[in-house]
C-alpha cells in the first residue's frame, strides 16, 4: 500500500511540472521542471531524445556533437565531441543505455555509451552522396533507419542478446508503394504494435505504415488531414504526436486499432516552440528541441529544449 501511495503522489506532483528532490531538512521538498532548458549557443540541433532516469540527449547538425542534460537540473555538457564536417540528426537511447545516432548526409550511423559517451560502433549505409540518414528506430530484432533523399530503409540487425553486428550484417530495404514516392521525404518513424513501422512524409503530408520485411506500404488514413513538415514521430500506445516544425504545433493524432486510420485530437501550440524539430515524453511532458530552422544560424544563435503538456 505504501509504494502504491508513494507512486501515486509522484504523479500527482509530475502532472503539476515538478518532481520531488531529496534535501538536508526534515522533508523532500520539490522542484518544479525547468519549461526551458538551454542548449550551447550556435549548436545547431535537430535530433532528441530521453534516456535512463532524466537524461536527455541532442545532436548537432553544425559538426555531430552530442549534448547530454537533466530534465530536473537543466544543466548539462557535451557527452560526444564534434567533428567538423559530420551531423547527427536521430537519436535514439536502447535498452541497453546505448545512443545511437543517425549520420545524416554521411550515409550512416554511430553507437555510443550513452553513459559515457565512448563510441561502440559505426555502420555505413549508402556511398550514394545523394542521402540523408534523417531519423531512426530501435525495437527488439533491429534498428530502422530512414532515408529522406533515397527509398530506403537500413536495418541493422540485433542479437537475442542484444549484441551490436558487424558491417556485413546490415542491409538495405528497398521500399515498395508511397514510401518510394520521389521527394515524399521521409523523415521520422516509430514503431507500432504488430512489428510496422509508421513513417512520417513531411513534404507529401502523410503518414504511411511500412511492412519491415518487405518494404511494402500503405497511406495512413487521415480522413483529410495533412501532416505536411512533420519531422519528428512519438508514439504511445495508439496515439501519435507529430512535430510539425515550420508550423510551430505538434499533432496528436488517435491511430485506429490496425493504424491504417487515423484522426486528429488536437494540435498543441505554445509560444515557446520555435521550429521545433523532434521530441520524446517523459510522464505526462512532451519535450521537444527548438531547431529554429528558420533563421541563419550564427555562432552566437539561442537553441532550446522546451516542455510541453501532453
Amino acid at each position: 500500500m505504501l509504494r502504491r501511495i508513494t507512486t501515486l503522489v509522484a504523479l500527482t506532483m509530475l502532472s503539476a511540472g515538478a518532481v520531488a528532490v531529496a534535501g538536508t531538512g526534515p522533508a523532500q521538498a520539490s522542484r518544479p521542471l525547468p519549461e526551458s532548458i538551454a542548449l550551447p549557443n550556435g549548436f545547431q540541433p535537430e535530433g532528441f531524445t530521453i534516456g535512463r532516469g532524466t537524461s536527455f540527449y541532442v545532436g548537432s547538425l553544425a559538426d555531430g556533437a552530442v549534448f547530454r542534460g537533466d530534465l530536473v537540473t537543466g544543466r548539462g555538457r557535451i557527452l560526444v565531441p564534434g567533428t567538423a564536417g559530420t551531423m547527427k540528426t536521430g537519436l535514439k537511447v536502447d535498452g541497453r543505455n546505448r545512443l545511437w545516432a543517425a549520420g545524416a548526409s554521411g550515409g550512416d550511423a554511430d553507437v555510443y555509451d550513452a553513459a559515457s559517451g565512448r563510441h561502440l560502433a559505426h555502420y555505413a549505409f549508402t556511398d550514394d552522396p545523394n542521402t540523408f540518414v534523417n531519423d531512426l528506430v530501435v525495437t527488439p530484432s533491429a534498428v530502422y533507419f530512414t532515408d529522406s533523399a533515397r527509398p530506403f530503409l537500413y536495418v541493422v540487425p540485433l542479437g537475442h542478446d542484444g549484441r551490436l553486428p558487424g558491417q556485413a550484417a546490415v542491409r538495405s530495404l528497398a521500399l515498395r508503394g508511397p514510401a518510394a514516392d520521389d521527394g515524399a521525404f521521409n523523415n521520422g518513424i516509430v514503431a507500432a504494435p504488430g512489428g510496422r513501422l509508421i513513417v512520417v512524409q513531411m513534404l507529401a503530408g502523410r503518414l504511411v505504415t511500412v511492412n519491415p520485411h518487405d518494404g511494402g506500404s500503405q497511406v495512413v488514413d487521415l480522413h483529410g488531414y495533412s501532416v505536411v513538415n512533420g519531422d519528428g514521430l512519438v508514439l504511445r500506445g495508439h496515439q501519435l504526436y507529430v512535430i510539425r516544425n515550420q508550423d510551430n504545433l505538434v499533432a496528436v493524432i488517435r491511430l485506429g486499432d490496425r493504424f491504417a486510420t487515423g484522426r486528429l485530437v488536437r494540435e498543441i501550440t505554445s509560444p515557446l516552440l520555435r521550429v521545433p524539430a523532434t521530441g520524446d515524453l517523459f510522464g505526462p511532458f512532451l519535450y521537444v528541441v527548438n531547431a529554429r530552422f528558420d533563421v541563419t544560424p550564427t555562432p552566437d544563435t539561442d537553441y532550446n529544449v522546451v516542455r510541453l503538456l501532453a
